[in-house]
This record gives C-alpha cells, structure tokens and sequence, in this order.
C-alpha cells in the first residue's frame, strides 16, 4: 500500500521534505555532525565535492575520499533532530518515491557520527576521544517506537536501580552502537563506555543556572554506576537516537566525540575546534 503524502512529504522538485535530498545524493557512509559550520571543516578533506545542498539546520556535501563516495550532514541538536535525519535517509535508500512502497530490497547505511560532548570519568582527559559503545537514551525520545527488539533489560534495570531513577521521567533505553564500526573505529587513542544522552543541555544534564533541578545528585550517581567494568563515560544530545533508529531500520552507527569538557574536573579544553579537527582527521583516515 503506498505511503500517504501527509506521511511521506515530498518538495516540489521530488527532494525528501527537510534535508532537500534527492535518491542518489547520499553515499553509503554518512559522517554526522551537529554544527552545520563542520560539514565545510569535513568536506575540505573530499578529494572532490559532486553536490552541496542546505534547508534549514541541514546541510550535506557528497563527494568522494580515496576515490570513495562519501557524505557528510549537519543534523543540528537533540534527538527530535536525529528522528528527522535518519528517518528521512533511510527514506531515500528504502522508499521508492514514484510509487511510495517500500522497495523489497533494502540498503544498509553506515552513519558516523563526529560530536563534541563532557566527560562524566575524571579520568578521560580533555581533547581526548570516546567511543559509545552503548547509547543510553535518557530523553524519552524512543519510546514512540517499539524498541523492545534493541533494548538491554539487564542494564536499564540496574541503571534504574543504582540512580533511583525518577518514575515519572521516562524509562532509559540501553542500545549497542555498531560491532563492526567500533572495531574499525577504536584505538590506543579512545576510550568506550556509555554514552548518555539527554534532552537538553542545562537541567538535562545536571547544569543549574537559575533554575533548580529535580535530581541535584543525578550526575554523581551517573558518574558512579559501573555493570560489569560499563561506565558512563559522558553526556551529549543525539547519539542514543542514532543507534536506536539505526537498529530499527537495520543500519549501523558509531558515536565518536571529543571530550571538550570534564565534569568532575569542572575543566573546559582550551582549544575545542582543534579538537574537532583532529576526530575529523582521525575518522576520515580510517573510514575506508
């Protein structure tokens, strides 16, 4: 049956309603990036740069690295954002536009993500990098999908257990980023762990301003919470939505960020774009 429009929304030129893409503009490795400003500090390393496009927050360059097709998109913050942007790629390679049906034979993609985020170890240096080998969705974002298939009870339950976790905030979801990626991905120069991810920026994560918040020790419970040697290694905004929709459509994800910030140490890097420019050197050298 096909899909209805009011579902399925169309520009007038046949482009997919918010990232203003076209089947075929998009290669089979995406690098994330939340910062429209990165896509150019990403694609300057393209050999060659075949299509540039932009529609509000989203901004994506294709074009080829060692003679490779490869994409690069702004998604901007949050995970409403990432519901956009994986749900709208998965569209382009999986949904036939003319006739609105499903195509029988689907296309799996590798999304990259390359963030920024906080420490939440006093151990992981700042500049350093971590891999999620875990997103732990705090945002509640998931919970419009079915996602008892991708879920990991054992660690949901003790994660609830250990933070006394708030009954009227919604129930964490635990999922694994991608095997295959964090193999290609990891080194000497990372660290893994669980990365947690909220849905906003102040209160979500335990920074007060003016504002109290519900749970003052939340932080520290979250800094202390260890199953079997799986820690939380930081905090960030998107990447429990990118495994989550990933797994669902049966595409692979990894999360890597650079640490600009360590909460326990209460320390900010000095220089946060130079780190950024490093992850993005460090993932382009090893993502073929």
């Amino acid at each position: 049956m096909p899909i209805k429009e009011s579902e399925l929304i169309l520009n007038p030129d046949g482009s997919i309603y918010h990232l203003n893409l076209k089947p075929g503009d998009i290669a089979d490795n995406i690098i994330f990036v939340g910062d429209q400003d990165r896509v150019d500090l990403v694609s300057k390393h393209f050999e060659k740069i075949e299509l540039k496009t932009q529609k509000r927050e989203f901004k994506t360059h294709t074009g080829t690295i060692h003679g490779k097709k490869i994409s690069v998109i702004s998604t901007g913050i949050g995970t409403d954002n990432i519901d956009i942007v994986i749900n709208e790629l998965d569209a382009l390679v999986n949904i036939d536009f003319e006739t609105r049906k499903i195509k029988k034979q689907l296309r799996s993609l590798n999304f990259i993500r390359i963030g920024t985020s906080g420490a939440l170890q006093p151990e992981i240096p700042i500049d350093s990098f971590v891999i999620g080998a875990y997103g732990l969705e705090l945002s509640g974002m998931l919970h419009a999908y079915q996602t008892k298939s991708i879920s990991n009870p054992n660690i949901e339950d003790a994660f609830i257990a250990h933070t006394n976790w708030e009954a009227n905030k919604g129930k964490p979801i635990v999922i694994k980023g991608s095997e295959s990626l964090i193999s290609k991905f990891k080194s000497a120069q990372t660290f893994e762990g669980l990365t947690a991810t909220a849905n906003g920026f102040y209160g979500p994560q335990g920074r007060v301003l003016r504002l109290a918040i519900s749970d003052p020790m939340l932080n520290k419970k979250m800094d202390s919470f260890n199953f079997n040697g799986l820690r939380v290694t930081n905090f960030e905004m998107e990447t429990s939505a990118i495994y989550g929709l990933s797994q669902l459509l049966g595409h692979n994800a990894i999360s890597l960020n650079a640490i600009i910030a360590n909460r326990p140490n209460c320390s900010f890097s000095k220089n946060p774009r130079q780190a950024v420019e490093r992850l993005i050197a460090y993932t382009l050298d090893r993502i073929y």
